[in-house]
């Protein structure tokens, strides 16, 4: 079993590249739409005002992002992130705890997909399907991007989901000040991590997300991630 964990720096062949592109197309695609159905559903008129809620997934993509989790799908752990949703938690019917759920339906949404490739890869395992390479690509990078994606956004710092959901258990002075300092200086560190992992061989952010991706890929797939 290939999995991007394995591929070096070396380019993988155009069926596998194309897996890849559909897999990161609908992860996060839907992991955008998720946020923006989630707050709309709880009041919030924002996404709709900016046309976030929809299916057109093109509509959820900002440019570094991709590039981004194209790139490091390729030639490591993947990471990169969506256009953010405009959101305004105050016009929630339940403010805090709607936002709460409105953010954390974008990596749960990653989980489901994940969940569904390693059926599928469970189902089909060692049938002739996976000598073919595009859908047995399909398939792994199905389960191991949409994870990273989920655990990427999980974590606690810059613009990213996990900010927002640990500021929810803050106190409202506390809440602020977190978010205040995640949106200012903490962004700046966040782009200075990403850049960092990406100029040298400290991958500060490949090697935390990869002990759970390891365990979460294991657990759903029956197969370790090689």
């Amino acid at each position: 079993m290939t999995t991007l964990l394995a591929q070096g720096m070396q380019l993988p062949p155009p069926p596998v590249m194309l897996a890849i592109g559909i897999v990161i197309f609908l992860a996060i695609g839907l992991h955008e739409y998720a946020h923006a159905k989630v707050a709309d559903a709880a009041g919030d008129p924002t996404p709709s005002f900016y046309g976030r809620v929809t299916l057109n997934l093109t509509k959820h993509f900002e440019l570094m992002g991709t590039i981004m989790i194209i790139f490091t799908s390729i030639f490591g752990v993947g990471i990169g992130w969506g256009k953010p949703v405009p959101m305004n938690p105050s016009k929630m019917r339940n403010p805090r705890w709607d936002h709460f759920l409105a953010v954390l339906a974008g990596p749960l949404t990653n989980v489901l997909l994940a969940a569904i490739f390693a059926l599928v890869l469970r189902l089909v395992g060692g049938s002739e399907l996976m000598r073919n390479e595009f859908f047995s690509s399909l398939l792994i990078y199905g389960v191991v991007i949409n994870l990273s994606l989920c655990l990427f956004n999980l974590l606690p710092i810059g613009p990213l989901d996990g900010m927002w959901l640990l500021g929810t258990f803050l106190s409202e002075p506390m809440r602020l000040k977190w978010t205040r300092w995640n949106l200012t200086v903490g962004s700046i560190v966040f782009i200075a991590i990403i850049l960092i992992g990406q100029l040298s061989n400290l991958h500060l952010i490949s090697n935390i997300i990869y002990p759970p991706l390891e365990a979460l890929f294991r657990f759903l797939t029956g197969s370790r991630l090689r």
